[in-house]
């Protein structure tokens, strides 16, 4: 199997060449690079390898760069950093990944996938991936400024148990069971606030993740959560929701 490996880090690609060498004798490293112009030109010029391994971030730019100048047609492996979160989009890009420092076990099991399934490569949605590295950097809203009648109050938003839209407005609700109402729309707070600690179950609630008391199932495949200080008939997770909502829970 011909295997080619983009890796800026010289550790980290002689790392990488080893484990493959332990556990795979037929595996040959084809060629080793560095940059994004170099995995272009070498695409360009060369016979398309059985298998590829791509860090993201690389010498000259971020690997995806490489799909919008030259197509790659064989199945890919990314190496990365990157947080669960990051993690979590790939797969969702039907993308397989490698968390570094590299793990000899988990090297085993992508090679293991790749002889099982043995698919042509996937559509690389490059926009989605540039979108998710652009999300690790974002920098998420730290507190709303509330107005409680001539004055003005900052609560931080590590201290909201959920926002909620109701009667055309939107509100507030903290940890220790005060309402407010603010200025903005749920759509809005949902783009503003960390998607690591809030989920948007339905139309109506975006909870925190420390504000869940407990989780029941309910019917027609959809679940009813119970907060600290807030309940509702409908605080449900929509059926379409469910599969992310245990995503989010489990990360």
């Amino acid at each position: 199997m011909k295997v080619l490996i983009v890796e800026d880090e010289g550790i980290a690609a002689d790392r990488l060449i080893q484990l493959l060498e332990q556990l795979d004798a037929s595996i040959e490293v084809v060629e080793h690079l560095d940059s994004v112009k170099s995995v272009v030109e070498w695409f360009e010029s060369h016979a398309t390898p059985d298998l590829a391994f791509f860090d993201i971030q690389l010498a000259d730019g971020l690997s995806f760069e490489v799909f919008e100048q030259v197509e790659v047609s064989c199945p890919i492996i990314f190496t990365t950093a990157y947080d669960q979160y990051a993690i979590e989009a790939f797969k969702v890009n039907s993308i397989d990944y490698l968390l570094k420092p590299m793990v000899e076990a988990d090297l085993q099991r992508a090679l293991d996938k790749f002889q099982k399934q043995k698919q042509p490569a996937q559509n690389v949605d490059v926009s989605a991936l540039m979108n998710l590295m652009q999300q690790q950097t974002k920098s998420y809203k730290e507190r709303f400024v509330i107005k409680v009648g001539e004055h003005l109050k900052s609560v931080l938003t590590e201290e909201v148990e959920i926002f909620l839209s109701e009667n055309k407005a939107t509100y507030l609700l903290s940890k220790d069971n005060k309402r407010f109402i603010i200025d903005f729309t749920l759509d809005q707070i949902q783009e503003a606030v960390d998607p690591k600690s809030f989920f948007r179950i339905n139309r109506k609630y975006l909870i925190h993740i420390d504000g869940i008391r407990d989780i029941i199932t309910y019917s027609n495949s959809r679940l009813k959560l119970e907060l600290h200080h807030f309940n509702a008939d409908d605080l449900i997770v929509s059926r379409e929701k469910v599969a992310m909502f245990k995503e989010w829970l489990d990360r």
